[in-house]
This record gives C-alpha cells, structure tokens and sequence, in this order.
C-alpha cells in the first residue's frame, strides 16, 4: 500500500502527539512542582473503598475521609528508607499548614500486615506528624485497598526466614471527594507543598 494513502500513516504524528502531551505534563509537573490532574480513565481508576483500623483500632473507611483533602501513602514499618523519609517530608507539610491540617487528611497504609499491628503503627507513628494516621487490618481488607489505588506489593524473603516488602512509592493526593488528583510532589519546600495542597481544601 502506498504509505501516502489510507490510515496507517495518520498513526505516527496521533502516537508523537501524545508522547509529547505527556512530556508536556511531566515538565510541568517536574519544574513547577504543581499537581496536574492526570487525563483519561486511569486516572477514575485510582482510589475506591477500603475498610481498615487505624493505630487506636478505630475503623477507618473511605467515607470517613469525604469533604475534606487527604494524602495516602503505602509503606510499612520495618521499611529501612524510604518510608521514613517520606513520612518526615508528609509531616513538614502537614506542620506547614498549622490549622489547616485538621481540615486535610494523611494515611499511611500498611502493605505489611502481618506485622503491622494497630499497636505496632501507633509506636511507629509517634515519631511523625500527629495528623497522621496509620492504617492496617486482615491480609483481605489490605489487599482491597492495596487494589483500589494500584499499588504494587511483594513480599521479598531475606536470610534467616526473615522478609521485606517491595512496594510502590507515591504519595496520592486526593480531593474531597476522594478522587484522585495527582501524585503529589513532595521535592520541594514542605512551604510550597502545603500552599499547592492548601487549594484543594
């Protein structure tokens, strides 16, 4: 077929266009440190029901975190790294925004609840943000949520029958409604995180 004719050819400039809608957004996203809502379906995908305990045993669900902004992040408490420094940088922000930090919300959901008792999080949590809440519950009712915002989990065995998690990374910013926004970029000062979440109150 001749290559100026018919559809096909219409398939380059159609994928180079959205390659470079996605550069566009990610430049934007990386220079200016501002949440842009993902476009398309993927984003709806991100999120859902979830019903767990919190570090004091009380259940803790989606609905309970309806009209007001909130962050979720997923780690576990024998985490060496990662999870600590990204809950250190979650704490400046939530510090940063002084009282508007009781109309927001954090959570830290477990992937490790074999280990991660509500008692085990409340320890753990002590060295953080008091606005953060841990969260946990039976292998089934975390690997709901685990789901619901497409989160990657594994158990990864060590020496000795021990094991670590791997798992994903991003912190999720939410609206009040509890759709998801974007990831929310914590490589910046806790003073212009707070200020970008600040606008979804």
């Amino acid at each position: 077929m001749d290559g100026r004719k018919g559809g096909f050819p219409r398939v380059a400039p159609l994928a180079a266009f959205l390659c470079g809608l996605v550069l566009v957004f990610g430049v934007i996203f990386i220079l200016t440190g501002r949440s842009v809502s993902p476009i398309g379906p993927a984003a709806a995908a991100i999120g859902g029901p979830f019903h767990l305990e919190d570090q004091n045993g009380k259940p803790v669900s989606d609905a309970d975190m309806k009209g007001r902004p909130f962050l979720v992040f997923f780690g576990f408490t024998h985490c060496p790294d990662v999870c600590p420094t990204t809950l250190f940088d979650i704490s400046q922000v939530l510090h940063q925004l002084g009282k508007d930090a009781d109309r927001t919300g954090a959570l830290f959901i477990t992937v490790d609840p074999e280990r991660d008792t509500p008692a085990k999080l409340k320890d753990y949590l002590s060295n953080f943000d008091p606005h953060l809440r841990g969260l946990t519950g039976d292998q089934a009712a975390v690997d709901a949520a685990i789901k619901a915002y497409r989160v990657y989990a594994k158990k990864v065995p060590l020496g000795n029958g021990d094991y670590t998690m791997d798992h994903t990374a991003i912190v999720y910013l939410m609206d009040k409604n509890g759709r998801f926004v974007a990831p929310f970029n914590l490589k910046r000062t806790p003073e212009a995180a707070a200020e970008d979440l600040r606008r979804y109150l």
